[in-house]
């Protein structure tokens, strides 16, 4: 039997997004908080390590569902585009610590 699909049940894709970008706001905030404390970066560095690897995983697990079903196109498309709209939030953050 042919499990059918829905879009709408798939939270996890958001629900990391979001959670990266929290989790990573709030280690820049510290950063900057702590007057550029190295100790932070030290902490901060595994963590960034971490989140490429889950949020490519992420990306592949998406564009998979995005080419295999294409009545759900739209739906996946959304959540690839939020997966991704991290990228440039965090090399901002990485521009600034590299500058300071």
């Amino acid at each position: 039997m042919k499990t059918i699909y829905d879009p709408s049940e798939e939270k996890q894709s958001t629900e990391l997004a979001i959670g990266t970008f929290l989790i990573t706001t709030l280690l820049f905030m510290f950063y900057i908080i702590s007057n550029q404390n190295s100790m932070v970066l030290i902490i901060a560095w595994p963590f960034a390590l971490a989140g490429i690897v889950v949020n490519s995983i992420m990306f592949f697990h998406l564009a998979e569902k995005f080419i295999h079903l294409p009545q759900h196109r739209r739906d996946i498309g959304v959540k690839i585009l939020i997966l991704l709209s991290n990228i440039p939030i965090i090399f901002f953050y990485y521009l600034v610590v590299m500058k300071s």
